[in-house]
C-alpha cells in the first residue's frame, strides 16, 4: 500500500471514477484551472478537458441546482463546494430538491449527485468560515452524509458515494488534507456506505467519533491514556452519519460498558446529540457510567489561533472524557 495525502487520496478516487464512467464530471469553483481551492482536482482539467471540470461562477445556490438537473436527467455530478460553509447558499436547492426528488416522484427518479468540500475548523479562518455543519444535511431525509478521516477512507467512500444512486453529502477537513495515511494499491477499492468502522479495539470504554476529530484528537489521547493510566479505549469511527450503523456502535459498547462521543460541531441539537440519544434509548442497560461528550465550545470560532485551539476538542479534553467515564479522575 502507498502512503499519500487525504487531498491525493480524493484525487485518486475523483480520477478513476471520471476514467470509469463518462458520466461523471465535476463543477465548482477553481476546480478547473486553478486545479482546487485546495488541489484536490489538481490535473483533471488536463486529463478531461473543460467540459467534464467545470469552473463555476461564485453562485452556490445556481450551480448546485445546475447539478442537480444533470442528475435528474441520468449524469452523474460531483458539486464541489470551497467549503461548506458557502454551502448554507445552496441549502434550498439540497434541502428542498435534491433531498426530495425521488421521494416526491414515487421512486421514479434518482438523483445521483455528490455535493462535497471541508467543513469545519481551517486554521485562523473566523467564525464565518470555520464552522462544522454536518448536523444541517443530517437532519434532512433523503440524503447520505459521509464524514471519511482517513485517506483510505476517503477514497474509498467518495468512489462509492459516485456510484451511489441517492443524493450524497461528502463532507472533508481542511485540516485533513496533508494528512498521510497509507491507501490500498487496488483501483476499484470501495467501502460501502452506512458501515462504522473498529479503528482501536479496547476494552474499557467505546469513543465514538468522526473527521478530523479520529486523526487530531482521539488517538492521541488513545495513546496517551495507554501509557499512562493504563486505560483500553474501543474507538468506533462513525464514517457514515446518515444512515448511521449504530449496531457496531452498541456492540462496542455491550464490550466496554462506557462511552465518551467526541465531534467538532457545536454540542446542541448535534449529530453527537443525536447518537447519545439512540445509545440511551437502545443501549442503557450496557452502561456503567453517563456518556460524556466532548465537542466544540457553544460559541463562535475566534479568529486567534490560540483561542481556536481552545473552543475545539484536543487530545487533552478527550483524555479527561475518558478518565470522567471510567472513574479514574
Amino acid at each position: 500500500m502507498a502512503e499519500i495525502t487525504f487531498r491525493e487520496a480524493l484525487n485518486q478516487a475523483l480520477f478513476e471514477e471520471m476514467e470509469r464512467d463518462d458520466q461523471v464530471f465535476l463543477m465548482g469553483e477553481e476546480v478547473g484551472q486553478y486545479h482546487g481551492a485546495y488541489k484536490v482536482s489538481q490535473g483533471l482539467m488536463d486529463k478531461f478537458g473543460e467540459k467534464r471540470v467545470i469552473d463555476s461562477p461564485i453562485t452556490e445556490n445556481s450551480f448546485v441546482g445546475l447539478g442537480i438537473g444533470a442528475a435528474h436527467v441520468g449524469m452523474r455530478p460531483i458539486i464541489e463546494l470551497m467549503t461548506f460553509n458557502f454551502g448554507i447558499l445552496a441549502l434550498d436547492q439540497i434541502m428542498n430538491h435534491a433531498a426530495k426528488l425521488r421521494y416526491m416522484s414515487g421512486g421514479i427518479f434518482k438523483l445521483p449527485i455528490v455535493i462535497r468540500g471541508p467543513n469545519g475548523a481551517g486554521g485562523s479562518l473566523a467564525a464565518q468560515h470555520s464552522q462544522a455543519l454536518e448536523q444541517q444535511y443530517v437532519h434532512c431525509p433523503g440524503l447520505k452524509v459521509v464524514m471519511p478521516s482517513t485517506p483510505a477512507d476517503a477514497k474509498g467512500l467518495l468512489k462509492a458515494a459516485v456510484r451511489d444512486p441517492d443524493p450524497v453529502i461528502f463532507m472533508e477537513s481542511e485540516k485533513l488534507y496533508n494528512f498521510k495515511g497509507e491507501v490500498p494499491d487496488d483501483e476499484d477499492y470501495v467501502l460501502p456506505i452506512g458501515k462504522c468502522d473498529v479503528k482501536v479495539k479496547g476494552s474499557d470504554v467505546t469513543v465514538v467519533t468522526y473527521g478530523r476529530m479520529l486523526t487530531h484528537a482521539v488517538l492521541p489521547a488513545v495513546e496517551r491514556l495507554a501509557g499512562e493510566d493504563g486505560i483500553s479505549v474501543e474507538v468506533v469511527d462513525v464514517m457514515t452519519l446518515r444512515p448511521l450503523d449504530l449496531d457496531t456502535i452498541l456492540e462496542s459498547i455491550k464490550k466496554t460498558n462506557r462511552m465518551v462521543l467526541v465531534e467538532e460541531s457545536w454540542p446542541q441539537a448535534s449529530v453527537g446529540a443525536w447518537i447519545c440519544e439512540q445509545v440511551y434509548k437502545k443501549g442503557f442497560d450496557h452502561l456503567d457510567a453517563p456518556i460524556e461528550r466532548c465537542s466544540h465550545l457553544d460559541v463562535p470560532m475566534p479568529y486567534a489561533k490560540n483561542l481556536e485551539d481552545e473552543v475545539i476538542p484536543s487530545p487533552e479534553s478527550v483524555a479527561d472524557a475518558i478518565r470522567k467515564v471510567c472513574y479514574a479522575e
